[in-house]
């Protein structure tokens, strides 16, 4: 079965200057509500919020430098904009289909399985970053910790 999905806006999107603000706007809005309803109703969007929390609150208490604030910072977008996708790819295979299909498992295991692969490397990249520190933290006597 083949399915073609497509969406089409009816707006003046163009014109001699490039794309309308108030189109842009829109845009923004749409995709600020679709946030709204990941970190709301999804109980994964809301696990990902709070660990994120948490790993922000903590480069706060061990006063990570800019590099370290950048690579943490995007590992939790990742992570989180992977989950996005994931639940995405899950609700559209879910509207395509209520009974059980070996490719719809496959493309939700593969999505998932995205996710798991982001997370368990950004938690090494957090492992990395935050045991000097923490060991700095908790150490009687400092840890020199050379940085690049």
């Amino acid at each position: 079965m083949v399915l073609y999905i497509c969406y089409f806006q009816k707006s003046k999107s163009y014109n001699r200057q490039g794309l309308y603000m108030s189109t842009f706007i829109k845009n923004v809005g749409f995709a600020s509500a679709g946030i709204k309803y990941f970190f709301k109703n999804e109980r994964n969007g809301k696990i990902q919020l709070v660990i994120g929390l948490l790993v922000i609150s903590l480069g706060l208490v061990v006063n990570l430098s800019t590099v370290e604030w950048c690579i943490i910072l995007g590992c939790i977008a990742l992570v989180i904009a992977l989950e996005m996708v994931n639940t995405s790819l899950e609700r559209v295979c879910d509207m395509l289909s209520t009974e059980y299909h070996p490719m719809i498992k496959i493309i939700k295991d593969v999505a998932a399985g995205a996710v798991l692969w982001a997370a368990i490397f950004c938690a090494t990249i957090g492992c990395i970053i935050f045991t000097p520190h923490l060991l700095m933290l908790f150490a009687d006597k400092p840890i020199i910790i050379t940085k690049p």
